[in-house]
């Protein structure tokens, strides 16, 4: 890219991130609401449901956190039957995690209110925003 961002361009980029993030997140997070949870546990939910058998591990490291910080809220969606670890065939040692029928069904409520949010919006803005947003974000996710 040719063109120079300036500071208000790129504060308005900032602000517009993160009103889409709000946007974003705000049905979801008034459904985790209603049951106690929050935006960890849909965190949890969406990987485990998109990974079936990722080990606790790897959830760790896709997450970017630490045990402590996985333990409640595992704990607590495997009290709420949501999800179910079990142990790896190949590693007795490796616990493995699954989403359980209500699981999914949470999770696909969840990601529901996220998915027809996305189509509605990249309809609006046409493929080539589409397209230019994904590679915006796969930059910024990789972003060291």
């Amino acid at each position: 890219m040719t063109e120079k961002l300036d500071e208000p361009q790129l504060r308005q980029a900032i602000e517009l991130l993160y009103f889409g993030y709000r946007a974003f997140t705000d049905a979801p997070d008034r459904i985790l609401e209603e049951r106690g949870l929050g935006r960890l546990h849909h965190r949890i939910l969406y990987f485990v449901g998109r990974q079936p058998g990722i080990s606790v591990t790897r959830l760790l490291n896709v997450l970017k956190i630490t045990k402590q910080a996985l333990n409640a809220p595992l704990r607590q969606l495997m009290e709420m039957r949501l999800v179910s670890m079990g142990t790896a065939a190949h590693d007795k040692r490796v616990r493995e995690l699954t989403l359980t029928p209500a699981g999914k069904k949470l999770e696909a409520q969840l990601s529901g209110t996220q998915l027809k949010q996305l189509r509605a919006v990249f309809r609006q803005a046409g493929e080539e925003a589409r397209a230019g947003w994904l590679e915006v974000m796969k930059a910024l996710a990789a972003y060291k």
